[in-house]
């Protein structure tokens, strides 16, 4: 690491009605077009997995989070943001 490198920031934790509807359709998309969104052997229509996405967000299994490092908003599951935000609690 370089002296001009700064600090990692944490994620940080965006509510959805902070994002237009443009927007957050589009984080869905993405996170459903993800390598690794397995739905099972099933194929399941798209607008299926957009509610499943949807309802994951009201649900609080899917968040979505804004990264400052690269500034950049995506989906992750809950998991995986408790997992991030430890790293920087260390």
């Amino acid at each position: 690491m370089n002296d001009n490198t700064e600090a990692q920031q944490p994620p940080i934790e965006i509510p959805s009605s902070a994002l237009s509807p443009d927007a957050l359709a589009g984080l869905i998309e993405a996170f459903i077009m993800r390598e690794g969104t397995d739905y099972g052997a099933n194929e399941v229509p798209h607008e299926s997995k957009i509610k499943q996405v949807q309802k994951q967000l009201e649900k609080g299994d899917v968040k979505i989070v804004f990264d400052p490092n690269t500034d950049t908003a995506t989906l992750i599951t809950e998991r995986e943001f408790k997992r991030a935000i430890s790293l920087f609690s260390r």
